[in-house]
């Protein structure tokens, strides 16, 4: 099974690309793709390691098939073949 990952703002700066592709066995949650990814790209651990998934949510626009996860099943999204995952980082500021 293949999913796409793609980075925007910052992240590519980060990974030093703009997509990805990530090979798996079967259906996993999304908090396993970002696992993979930063097994790949040990700069993520910074925002999408396990310490930081709940800090994630609300840095990050998080985009499966185009939905934001907060309307599918969170980081708990069952992630299948043919999926395109979409990371944007958000902007704070006052």
């Amino acid at each position: 099974m293949k999913v796409t990952v793609k980075f925007v703002g910052s992240l590519r700066t980060l990974t030093d690309k703009s997509k990805v592709t990530i090979d798996f066995a079967k259906a996993v949650p999304l908090k396993e793709i970002f696992k993979m990814l930063c097994d790949n790209f040990p700069k993520l651990e910074q925002i999408l390691g396990e310490q930081k998934l709940s800090e994630a949510k609300s840095s990050m626009l998080i985009l499966v098939n185009e939905k934001e996860i907060s309307v599918l099943n969170g980081l708990e999204t069952a992630i299948k073949d043919g999926d395109a995952i979409t990371l944007v980082p958000v902007l704070h500021g006052g």
